[in-house]
């Protein structure tokens, strides 16, 4: 599989695969959130359009980014969701950098949103996916957050059947990263304690995150995605 590593600014053209990688923190609450029974995520454009959802769906819960603010009703940190009740509801999320990248390439032919609690699902979904090569979109520092580029390597080498099982150097790198030490030192607003150490649980939840457009909208949905021990056997002798 041929894997490219781009920043959001950096896409000039569609790509046909697309895995946008946000760890700290926004793949990783879409992911606490369908844990805690989302239904949908809804990922908007802009802080504006997220409060108008909500005006037109007062039963939809909205999310962003740092503090709280009117007219939301959490913010972007795992820490926080793990305690929210979202059975059966639809989330709206808007983020700095992970909804804008998945919004960036919303025309590709399979948009997957992903961080380390879903790498080895996400990985197994490319490996089933016809294609020459995949676009990862590393959301965070303009392309170069240390925390998404680590991740989407790791998700590129198991998509590409390289039996690397070993993730800890790549934990390690995302652990050592700026937005890991600011969430470690209390630096961002609207965040928990225990958020890095959660952005950094790997393949915590079974599912990969894909993301369409329906109505207009980009919706991010779980999809389950069987392992190979899940998989039926085939008796090569045809018996």
């Amino acid at each position: 599989m041929e894997a490219r590593f781009l920043g959001i600014a950096q896409l000039v053209d569609v790509p046909s695969v697309a895995v946008v990688v946000d760890v700290m923190r926004a793949f990783t609450v879409a992911a606490w959130a369908f844990g805690q029974g989302a239904e949908r995520i809804v990922l908007a454009g802009s802080l504006d359009e997220a409060l108008a959802l909500k005006a037109r769906h007062p039963h939809w819960a909205t999310l962003k980014d740092g503090p709280p603010a009117p007219g939301f009703d959490m913010v972007n940190s795992p820490g926080l969701l793990r305690r929210i009740d979202l059975g059966g509801r639809t989330v709206v999320q808007k983020t700095t950098a992970g909804t804008v990248g998945a919004l960036a390439v919303k025309d590709a032919s399979l948009v997957l949103c992903a961080g380390f609690v879903v790498a080895e699902a996400t990985a197994r979904m490319l490996r089933t996916h016809e294609g020459d090569g995949v676009t990862f979109v590393v959301t965070g520092e303009h392309g170069r957050a240390e925390e998404d580029l680590a991740c989407a390597q790791y998700i590129a080498l198991r998509a590409g059947g390289e039996g690397t099982d070993d993730a800890a150097e790549f934990l390690r790198r995302a652990g050592r990263s700026r937005a890991a030490g600011e969430l470690a030192r209390g630096v961002r607003r609207g965040a928990h304690p225990d958020d890095a150490a959660l952005c950094l649980e790997l393949d915590r939840f079974p599912f990969a995150m894909v993301a369409t457009v329906e109505d207009s909208l980009m919706v991010l949905r779980p999809h389950a995605v069987p392992s190979p021990s899940d998989e039926p056997s085939q008796d090569p002798t045809g018996g």
